[in-house]
């Protein structure tokens, strides 16, 4: 017997099945953040690597984007919060600040005179940049920043500006 008609009612019967079942709920998206928060360096830097997130949490991915940037640089915070980590990670010092409201960033290679628990306002200083070997541009040098929310990485491009689509509307000619 052909292969295709032994699934074809297993499919026919599964369809029969799911279509009287109540619809999953869908997930809840969270709401496009305004761009609020300020550059984590001044002037505004490069993005040499933008966020590019793995399609499952466990995969490779880029979880954050690179600014271009040179050591010894200070790294500011994008928004008020508190100092939750200072400290190495693997081979490289970062520095955390939780914003409230499940947000995170991360900032590495940035050497902080910080403790955890000081409370810094937007725009403070958090650090300064390390050498270029430091961080995972090397030969040159940049910030590593990682947003999360809750467990999730986030793009903390959208942040600082307006990442929505461009919606083009019609136009009727000059008024």
């Amino acid at each position: 017997m052909n292969p295709i008609r032994r699934i074809t009612p297993l499919l026919l019967l599964a369809a029969a099945l799911l279509g009287d079942a109540p619809a999953a709920p869908r997930p809840v998206e969270a709401p496009v953040p305004q761009a609020s928060w300020s550059w984590p360096l001044e002037p505004r830097p490069a993005v040499v690597h933008p966020f590019d997130p793995p399609e499952r949490p466990w995969l490779s991915g880029h979880r954050g984007a690179d600014l271009a940037a040179t050591a010894g640089a200070a790294v500011r915070a994008p928004a008020p919060g508190t100092v939750v980590f200072v400290g190495w990670v693997v081979d490289r010092p970062v520095v955390t600040i939780d914003h409230g409201d499940g947000l995170r960033s991360s900032f590495e290679p940035v050497d902080s005179p910080l403790a955890v628990g000081a409370e810094v306002e937007k725009e403070a200083p958090l650090g300064t940049l390390g050498p270029a070997e430091a961080g995972h541009c090397a030969p040159a040098a940049c910030v590593h920043w990682g947003v999360r929310r809750g467990d999730e990485y986030v793009d903390p491009l959208q942040f600082v500006e307006d990442r929505r689509p461009s919606v083009l509307l019609p136009w009727a000619g000059p008024p």
